[in-house]
């Protein structure tokens, strides 16, 4: 392999149009952004309600969210495919190896990243934002979008981080997915794949998307936590 070469190859593609790598990279965009409005409304009331209310079992609640920030993402994809086989309980659906169900194992990969990162935001948030909001007789629902406010760029870490988890993961992708071209194909399987096929021009174009995606993801929250700084 010569890393010249191949490396020229790799921007011959990225900026030739390629028809099969931009359509892997939109299928990851879809199937990470879509998982990501799943996720994101119930994540982030989750993680508001178990900062702001006090019930029994609450701290095994925190410390099951915490830990499923570290759960391994091909076990997730296991399970999924478990459910989701033709004798699986949900087999009856036939989402298996289809975008539908990457799309559900993307939110379920971003749900306790959502939460967890919203609950630090709301217990960090200026308490005062609550009790005001409530003194001026605001409902639960205007009381909890006031102290969602407050904490507005930590919460937007939350969904920023979460999108970087989808994006980014192959586990879960491979195992229900399947890696099939043009369908259910994205950034990190077809990475894997072409790489074990001694195909590495393509990988490597993949992988500078990739690389391009996190730093925009990295900027987008330094920016947001200087913004927050600055208020």
């Amino acid at each position: 392999m010569n890393p010249v070469q191949v490396t020229t190859d790799a921007f011959a593609l990225l900026f030739g149009g390629d028809a099969e790598l931009w359509g892997i990279v939109f299928v990851s965009l879809k199937v990470a952004i879509l998982g990501l409005l799943i996720a994101a409304p119930p994540g982030i009331a989750l993680g508001y309600l178990l900062a702001m209310k006090r019930f029994r079992g609450r701290r095994v609640l925190v410390v099951l969210l915490q830990s499923l920030l570290a759960f391994p993402t091909v076990v997730v994809g296991l399970v999924l495919y478990m459910l989701l086989s033709r004798h699986g309980p949900l087999g009856a659906l036939q989402l298996l190896f289809t975008q539908d169900a990457m799309i559900i194992g993307q939110a379920i990969l971003a749900f306790p990243i959502l939460s967890a990162f919203t609950l630090s935001a709301v217990q960090g948030a200026d308490p005062r934002a609550h009790e005001t909001a409530v003194s001026l007789g605001a409902g639960p629902w205007r009381a909890a979008l006031t102290v969602l406010n407050e904490a507005r760029f930590a919460v937007m870490a939350a969904v920023i981080n979460g999108f970087g988890r989808a994006i980014s993961e192959v586990g879960c992708a491979l195992m229900i997915g399947g890696n099939i071209a043009g369908v259910t194909r994205n950034i990190t399987t077809a990475i894997a794949l072409e790489t074990s096929k001694g195909e590495f021009a393509q990988g490597i174009a993949l992988g500078l998307v990739l690389v391009v995606l996190a730093l925009g993801i990295n900027f987008s929250m330094a920016l947001l936590q200087g913004e927050g700084g600055m208020k």
